[in-house]
């Protein structure tokens, strides 16, 4: 053989042998990286809303992408008819999204699915997202109590909606009535005003759309915004109890309460207003045929919509005290579901949202009140949101074992007493009764 021949087929095996031991090096280092969640490892987070269309998340995600290279956010909008069955059905199938938007009363009842902030600092961070301290100085009181439970939080807010009063200015106007009212002595009297009744005793314009259950949107939350108002302690201290017909002061609030909302279907009162047979409330509201209605934020563009001629503005709720004010929070807020295989990535991005920068960002492309204490500063004067924002600073709600089922458990308690099946003592305690099942179910 050929010396040459010899030597240069050596070479030839050695450049191989170098050359597949190199390959096997940069495959072993590829997959230690990948194990190990290296930055450069391409990430896909899906994100599940209700009702916020896609584009509301456009220019939050793009910023965020921007600084997070390896991510990619994928947001998808479903109907609130199949959003929480959906939700529950794919996280038990041990699939689902990463990041999903919770209702603020969700937290007992989903809590088990989800994945709390991480407590310490993440890779490449020097410090916590956020602390328990920092949460409280950035957001309203009432967003703590809401999504964080035994001191870890489970999600952050992106905006804060309250229930306040819609009235119809030209039928206030027309009453001579100058102002909305600041207080329900005063709502008594101006529904009195506004109230008109044909020959028959029909009514034919509602002073404001209060009292029943069924025909009436957000009824539930009226009535527990003035039980909340009239200082019931909807639970006790251990959360495993309802105390709706607990007295304060010898005074059975509850009752008074729910005695009170239900009077304006009674035909016998003076503030009688409303009724079954009346349209729905934001039907009838935008029809001119109720000068008053409570309802949220996100209710102004539809009534504009409805009616853009339809000459309204929007009050704070009513009050029983002007020193100690009390309106229903009523919110979604994102969090991170117990299948995500990105929990750190799904919680950068959500506190990316809930930052000033990012809510801005969302807040303009919503229109929604801010839940942040720094931007509801931003909105006080805004015509459309002001005063929902502004009221977030003394937004209440209260733990709901299920809050679907609550709610229904409340409309059902309107209904006993506006139809005489039941008085509102018992009525009240049967609810409650009805709640503690619900409670010892957790």
């Amino acid at each position: 053989m050929d010396i040459r021949s010899f030597t240069s087929s050596n070479r030839l095996l050695y450049i191989l042998v170098v050359s597949i031991a190199l390959l096997v090096f940069l495959t072993i280092v590829l997959i230690l990286r990948g194990l190990g969640g290296n930055s450069t490892e391409r990430i896909t987070l899906e994100f599940w809303g209700v009702y916020d269309a896609t584009d509301t998340y456009n220019n939050v995600i793009r910023n965020f992408e921007s600084q997070h290279s390896n991510v990619k956010i994928i947001y998808r909008q479903f109907s609130f008819n199949d959003y929480e069955r959906k939700l529950v059905d794919s996280l038990a199938a041990g699939s689902g999204p990463d990041i999903t938007m919770i209702h603020n009363s969700w937290l007992p009842k989903h809590g088990d699915k989800l994945i709390p902030m991480p407590e310490d600092k993440l890779p490449g961070y020097n410090k916590a997202l956020m602390t328990l301290k920092e949460f409280q100085e950035q957001f309203v009181d009432v967003a703590f109590e809401d999504l964080v439970s035994n001191n870890r939080i489970y999600a952050m807010p992106i905006y804060m909606d309250t229930l306040a009063l819609y009235y119809n200015k030209d039928l206030l106007n027309a009453a001579a009535i100058t102002e909305p009212p600041k207080t329900w002595d005063v709502f008594n009297d101006n529904v009195s005003r506004l109230t008109r009744f044909d020959e028959s005793g029909n009514i034919i314009q509602s002073g404001a759309a209060i009292g029943s259950a069924r025909n009436i949107n957000r009824s539930t939350d009226i009535l527990m915004s003035l039980m909340l108002q009239s200082g019931v302690q909807m639970v006790n201290d251990e959360l495993t109890n309802a105390t709706f017909t607990r007295s304060v002061s010898n005074i059975n609030v509850g009752e008074t309460a729910l005695r009170y909302y239900t009077e304006f279907t009674n035909p016998n009162k003076q503030t009688y207003t409303w009724n079954n047979s009346q349209h729905y409330s934001i039907d009838a509201f935008v029809e001119g045929k109720t000068a008053m209605m409570f309802n949220y934020a996100h209710q102004v563009d539809i009534i504009r919509g409805k009616s853009p001629r339809l000459n309204f503005s929007v009050a704070p709720m009513p009050q029983l005290s002007s020193t100690d004010a009390v309106t229903y929070a009523n919110y979604w807020a994102p969090a991170v579901t117990i299948n995500s295989l990105h929990p750190n990535e799904a919680w950068e991005f959500i506190a990316y949202l809930a930052s000033r920068e990012g809510s801005l960002d969302y807040l303009t492309a919503t229109k929604r009140p801010a839940a942040r204490r720094d931007i509801i500063e931003l909105q006080r004067d805004d015509s459309d949101v002001g005063v929902f924002a502004v009221q977030a600073l003394t937004a209440r709600s209260w733990y709901q074992a299920d809050n679907t089922a609550i709610e229904g458990i409340f409309a059902d308690m309107i209904d006993k007493v506006i139809f005489n099946e039941a008085s509102p003592r018992d009525a009240l305690q049967e609810a409650e009764s009805e709640v503690d099942i619900l409670m010892g179910r957790r």
